[in-house]
């Protein structure tokens, strides 16, 4: 079991992976360096991890999640989250509640300062997960299926939008 204390200044941050090989003027304005946390403390039913987003940009495009919840604890720096319909200013100490539900509870947040805005972003880790984006129309299903031999998780994930759906019965 690991050790159930880190302290923040021993997060290391990394590049977050990208998740295509095809990159455009559209992910121009994404970008964070993000630290895993939760897997070096033995944490189970909730994911933890420190962000770091340059001024101009945000983590991840606009989204809601059906399951599960998020909460954002700001560190330091300042921007902006948007909820739904609406935008709300935010600066470090602020605590982000983002409950799961449709497209009132989509959520982003945006770096409109001139500095590094770092946050603690918690989530519970419940799966299948589905998250909607209503900027593009489009949706996601996550999902872990177990472990492989190397001891990481091996995910599903299938992003799609509905109108490319297939027939129950296409193919069969």
């Amino acid at each position: 079991m690991p050790h159930p204390i880190i302290n923040i200044a021993d997060v290391e941050l990394q590049p977050r992976p990208a998740t295509t090989t095809v990159r455009g003027p559209a992910t121009a304005r994404y970008d964070a360096r993000m630290g895993p946390i939760s897997p070096r403390i033995g944490a189970q039913k909730l994911g933890y991890n420190l962000t770091a987003v340059a001024p101009g940009m945000r983590a991840f495009p606009f989204h809601n999640h059906r399951l599960n919840e998020e909460m954002f604890f700001v560190i330091e720096g300042s921007g902006e989250v948007r909820i739904g319909e609406n935008n709300h200013p935010i600066r470090a100490g602020d605590i982000i509640a983002c409950p799961p539900g449709g497209k009132e509870t989509a959520h982003q947040i945006v770096n409109t300062g001139a500095t590094e805005l770092r946050y603690l972003a918690v989530s519970t880790m419940q799966y299948p997960e589905m998250a909607e984006y209503p900027d593009s129309g489009k949706f996601g299903v996550f999902t872990v299926l177990g472990t492989g031999p190397d001891g990481q998780p091996q995910r599903f994930r299938f992003i799609g939008r509905e109108d490319q759906a297939l027939d129950y019965w296409d193919g069969e």
